[in-house]
């Protein structure tokens, strides 16, 4: 540790319910530092039981932040988080060379690591006419225009995800081009060195920890919590796993016992295109999710 002059953002990446909220706490334990949460779902403060929130014994254990700042009703995405994200970090290198960056968000992974890719601006009437289709027209309508407007992005982004599909479809539609067409143009320099730490499992281990995870939130209290933002069921934020499973049950399309079995399919799933996407991040060093901090601690040190 005599790089006094550098700083260093300890990235701990991974699938839902591997153990990243843990392991982030003993690393900014250890190195005496703060975290820095980039799991998107976990920005909103009336979503908690069903984004696997960090518990207050966790949060007290370290200074967190991006944990409920917003509302589901805030507009804020990750060219948002990436600025607000960077305005934190150069605070907090005021005081220490260490920070940790945790989450399972991929795309606000990276916005924090590399620079978010500079997009033009969209107009607010394009954003409302394509969430009206959708809404009439449901996430087919999404995969076919984006795939006939960018198919090298439709190739590559997760398209059961909404609101992905919607944000380069704003794209496509406000510049006339493809949204393919202004990624990687524009990177911003960091001051940090990250050093990126990925946790993973056996996939039937990996989808055990994510069944039981989902009968604790149920346990917990999910369904309650759903029932609660139920009667905002469209705003984007809610547009998630967890959630929108639920919203069916109370519409009279799923039983609750299919609800909860589609939560669990839907995590899974969305567990495996997580990997997919971290899978290609470039310098992460891959350890079982049961390896001893201390081994985790002793890499980190090591790469210094």
């Amino acid at each position: 540790m005599n790089n006094t002059d550098k700083k260093y953002l300890i990235t701990v990446i991974g699938p839902t319910a591997i153990g990243k909220t843990a392991m982030a706490i003993e690393l900014a334990r250890h190195f005496n530092c703060e975290i820095l949460s980039a799991d998107s779902r976990q920005f909103f403060k009336e979503m908690n039981i069903g984004t696997a929130v960090p518990s207050e014994e966790e949060l007290a254990a370290a200074p967190h932040h991006f944990i409920q700042n917003i509302s589901v009703f805030d507009e804020y995405n990750v060219g948002d988080f990436e600025r607000d994200a960077i305005n934190k970090l150069d605070e907090l290198y005021t005081q220490n060379n260490f920070a940790v960056l945790v989450g399972g968000s991929g795309l606000y992974i990276d916005a924090v690591l590399k620079g978010f890719d500079d997009f033009p601006d969209v107009d607010s009437t394009v954003r409302q006419e394509i969430i009206n289709n959708y809404e009439e027209n449901g996430i087919t309508w999404l995969q076919q225009e984006l795939e006939k407007r960018d198919p090298v992005h439709y190739a590559n982004v997760a398209i059961e995800n909404p609101q992905r599909m919607m944000r380069a479809l704003e794209v496509c539609i406000s510049s006339g081009k493809p949204y393919s067409s202004f990624l990687n143009i524009k990177k911003n320099s960091r001051r940090f060195t990250p050093i990126v730490i990925g946790l993973d499992a056996e996939r039937e281990v990996m989808y055990d920890r994510i069944n039981h995870r989902v009968d604790i939130m149920v346990n917990n209290g999910l369904i309650e919590e759903a029932k609660a933002l139920y009667p905002h069921k469209k705003l984007n934020a809610l547009q998630t796993v967890g959630y929108r499973e639920l919203f069916s049950y109370f519409d009279g399309d799923f039983t609750k016992e299919f609800a909860i079995e589609e939560i669990k399919k839907n995590t899974r799933r969305f567990a495996k295109r997580q990997m997919t996407w971290f899978k290609r991040t470039e310098g992460v060093h891959w350890f079982d999710f049961n390896t001893n901090p201390l081994e985790i601690i002793n890499y980190i040190e090591n790469s210094l």
